[in-house]
């Protein structure tokens, strides 16, 4: 876990000073025309850092639509918060709830909890190591406006602030801004950055446990889109997540992104019948193993296409990036490959993989 006193937030400290007046009142705040419940996941704390959840919770006080005006605030947490850091919490943001859950529940199940310890019509997700733009949660609720509107997805991307931030940008998870400024059809999400009517998700639970690190969510889109349900780009919800953390955090990431990758395609063709036992197709997970990689090295000549169109100034970073992008992708493939040999490898290492992913 990582430690940090709380006299060390100063900036962030006084930074929520400035912005406490703001979020004390909703007078001057734009209106949502739903009620909607806001909750804020801390899991990944472990590995991210406690300043950037101070920058999180002011990014989501300095909101253009006050969270005042949302049912609830739910800080879920399973104790990767210290005690003396969630009393600061409670102090300085008294609009936050803070509940502690089950530690043993992973990612997805853990937002399902918070959902369930909710009220409004609308949920709202956010993570602990995102900053949201000014305008975010109106982007995220004014939407529902419109009859048509169930399921909204915000855009995620990473800061390109060196050469780790430019290697980032090409091969991690998170794409670049699409710069739109209108709702799309799309056809998957990212959990740090989505709203939802809870008629819906109760219809449509997230699924939980899966022989997966991540891509339950994947395989959530899947079940939508098999059910006629459709998801909406929202490009003015922007959120900047971190990187991973850490050498360890950095190797473990990315091999399970590779894993998690193959695993969800053997889902992705039935997504309504799930099991722990993932459906094995050896020639058919090999051809699929084979365009994963290719499309991964094809996704990071496209991105750097666009980073540098937004400053080609990001170009000097390339040489120490490259290879920090070539240990990712090796990295990547050594995941496809155990996912190929050894589909129960996450479920048989669960414990000491989450160790290594979320206490780097």
């Amino acid at each position: 876990m990582v430690s940090v006193t709380v006299d060390e937030q100063t900036a962030d400290e006084q930074t929520a000073d400035k912005q406490r007046s703001r979020v004390g009142s909703v007078e001057g705040s734009l209106k949502s025309p739903v009620d909607f419940s806001i909750i804020i996941e801390t899991e990944n704390l472990a590995s991210a850092d406690l300043p950037g959840l101070f920058r999180s919770l002011n990014a989501l006080q300095g909101q253009t639509l006050s969270p005042l005006l949302a049912n609830e605030v739910l800080m879920v947490e399973t104790g990767d918060v210290p005690e003396k850091v969630l009393a600061t919490i409670r102090d300085r943001y008294p609009w936050i709830r803070t509940q502690r859950i089950d530690a043993d529940l992973e990612y997805y199940q853990a937002k399902m909890q918070g959902i369930a310890l909710t009220s409004g019509e609308v949920v709202v997700l956010c993570d602990s190591d995102c900053v949201y733009n000014d305008g975010w949660l109106a982007a995220m609720l004014q939407p529902y406006a419109q009859e048509k509107v169930q399921f909204l997805a915000g855009e995620t991307s990473l800061a390109v602030d060196g050469p780790y931030g430019l290697a980032m940008a090409l091969v991690y998870i998170f794409p670049r801004y699409t710069g739109r400024d209108s709702l799309v059809a799309t056809g998957g999400y990212f959990c740090n950055n989505v709203s939802f009517k809870r008629s819906l998700i109760d219809q449509f639970p997230i699924p939980g446990m899966l022989p997966m690190y991540r891509g339950n969510c994947v395989i959530h889109a899947h079940q939508l889109a098999a059910n006629s349900k459709q998801i909406w780009q929202q490009p003015e919800a922007r959120a900047l997540h971190a990187p991973p953390n850490g050498l360890a955090h950095f190797v473990s990431r990315f091999l399970m992104l590779g894993y998690d990758g193959l695993c969800v395609s053997r889902f992705a063709a039935n997504p309504t019948e799930l099991s722990l036992e993932a459906p094995m197709r050896p020639l058919r997970d090999l051809a699929v193993a084979g365009m994963l990689l290719a499309n991964k090295l094809k996704t990071a000549a496209v991105r750097l296409a666009q980073v540098l169109r937004e400053d080609v100034r990001y170009g000097l970073y390339l040489p120490l990036a490259l290879p920090i992008c070539a240990a990712a992708l090796a990295l990547y493939t050594v995941g496809l490959a155990l996912a190929y040999a050894r589909p129960a490898y996450w479920l048989n290492n669960r414990d000491r993989l989450e160790a290594l992913l979320e206490h780097s």
